[in-house]
């Protein structure tokens, strides 16, 4: 389960509406509750570094923006727990490529959006042996 206030969803959202046609994405901070729970306190939208001809389908995010990404969680008391991006055109759930590249632990947030608008948006984990992932009920 990873807790996402409206304000934060609608964020990730618009933030694929503006990207489209193109894959947005971004990082996710948080933290990682004992019982596993996760709790999103805020994120961090980068610009895709994608080869431009890919972009509609593949995002990148570079090292730089992961030490970004990093100096900001150090200097915020956070954690990088997480990924968001956007498929333009296509369902909210994990493609291959998405699997190839993924880590566990981490949550991959995927929003649909179809035609410029955003439509379902959901979260997914690794598993730790690499083979698949699981749907992690956003609230």
């Amino acid at each position: 389960m990873i807790k996402c206030n409206d304000k934060t969803a609608e964020k990730i959202r618009k933030f694929g509406e503006g990207e489209y046609p193109n894959e947005c994405c971004g990082l996710i901070f948080g933290k990682i509750n004992k019982d596993g729970s996760k709790e999103i306190n805020d994120i961090l939208p980068i610009i895709n570094a994608r080869e431009d001809e890919n972009k509609y389908n593949r995002f990148l995010i570079t090292s730089k923006d992961m030490l970004k990404g990093e100096l900001y969680a150090r200097k915020n008391n956070t954690e990088i727990i997480g990924f968001y991006h956007s498929h333009p055109d296509h369902p909210a759930e994990p493609s291959k490529f998405d699997l190839d590249h993924a880590w566990p632990v981490y949550s991959y947030i995927i929003v649909s959006v179809v035609k410029g608008k955003s439509e379902k948006m959901t979260s997914w984990v690794l598993s730790s042996d690499r083979s698949s992932f699981q749907e992690e009920q956003i609230i």
